[in-house]
């Protein structure tokens, strides 16, 4: 381990180059895909990528002009993915290479214990940790609660009154002579 005049190691001593994760292809073999470390302008790329979903996620407003190129625009996961793209497009399903995208998304963008718990629950890091029971009671809760918010059902969709007496209106209204 190289240690500099300051005491700061070499970040090759602590750093991964990659992340080697195990996908079952369509074939219904599990295999294991390296994804590795970005290249600089490949992270700063993936940054303001995700920068600006995040911002427009959160409510902001879109800048003007164009954050991305055309090019940027169309592959996020070949970033992400680096060599590992074309075969991982090859051997395995939709669900899959979009998870194994995200996990590297997140390793790059964040750190490899976020990536391990996108990983681990396919959900956003930080709200994870709802097991599925849970997910389906707070579910029931929101639908209850909309409900109860809502504009209550008419009692009778017929238009008849059968058991109803007739209210006087007052002023011209039918049912009453006029003079």
């Amino acid at each position: 381990m190289a240690t500099g005049a300051n005491g700061f190691e070499a970040l090759d001593d602590f750093l991964s180059d990659g992340l080697t994760l195990p996908v079952t292809g369509k074939d219904g073999l599990t295999r294991e895909y390296h994804i590795p470390d970005p290249s600089a302008e490949a992270g700063i790329k993936i940054e303001r990528i995700t920068t600006y979903a995040a911002r427009l996620a959160a409510g902001g407003s879109p800048r003007e002009g164009k954050v991305l190129d055309d090019d940027e625009e169309i592959d996020l996961y070949k970033l992400c993915l680096g060599d590992a793209y074309d075969q991982l497009k090859a051997d395995v399903k939709w669900s899959m290479f979009k998870h194994v995208a995200l996990t590297a998304m997140f390793w790059i963008t964040a750190d490899e214990d976020t990536a391990v718990e996108y990983w681990k629950t396919g959900e956003v890091p930080g709200k994870a940790g709802r097991n599925r029971a849970e997910r389906r009671a707070a579910s029931r809760a929101s639908s209850a609660k909309a409900a109860a918010s809502g504009t209550p059902q008419p009692g009778s969709t017929s238009g008849t009154r059968a058991a109803s007496p007739r209210r006087n209106r007052g002023g011209r209204g039918r049912g009453r002579p006029q003079t």
